[in-house]
């Protein structure tokens, strides 16, 4: 089975990001907007429980914490992805290294780590110059604290569901 480890930001940013998403993303019914701390993996039942374990030992080891919107910037020309910037902060950063060490599931980010939530993304050139220059004159400016993350799995229809919560900070 897939899952995945993420950070859900509160309903007025999903609604500001699905307003944009909604036309510009084909994963708009599959997923609300979200932060991805670790991307997707596979694990069975029994896995999953250990991960799970691992997942609140981590989230121990952090408080909640501030998370700053601020631009909409693009991955041009890696990819056609136009997405909200997050500010990195220590906790962020933190927290998707510990997702990605040898003894969490040795495996490595595909990518470096940039905090965004995607707004837009699978963009021809055209379509991806068009949308983004208009996108990047938008003022973002929001913040909100985070004190969550989820670990999702993946419907047979492909689209992601919460499979646990799990809260920052000791209990």
């Amino acid at each position: 089975m897939n899952f995945g480890i993420v950070i859900f930001p509160s309903k007025k940013l999903q609604d500001m990001a699905n307003s944009y998403r909604k036309r510009y993303d084909p994963h708009y019914a599959l997923i609300p907007p979200h932060l991805t701390l670790k991307n997707v993996f596979s694990a069975d039942n029994d896995q999953i429980k250990g991960i799970a374990d691992k997942l609140r030992n981590i989230a121990k080891n952090y408080d909640p914490f501030n998370l700053k919107v601020y631009k909409v910037s693009s991955f041009q020309p890696v990819n056609n992805v136009i997405y909200f910037k997050v500010e990195s902060t220590p906790e962020l950063e933190g927290l998707h290294n510990d997702m990605h060490k040898r003894d969490f599931l040795n495996d490595e980010p595909e990518f470096a780590f940039v905090p965004h939530i995607t707004i837009a993304q699978k963009l021809s050139n055209d379509e991806h110059s068009d949308i983004y220059g208009s996108l990047r004159m938008l003022g973002v400016d929001h913040e909100e604290t985070v004190d969550r993350f989820h670990v999702l799995y993946q419907l047979e229809n492909g689209s992601w569901t919460v499979y646990e919560t799990i809260r920052l900070g000791k209990e």
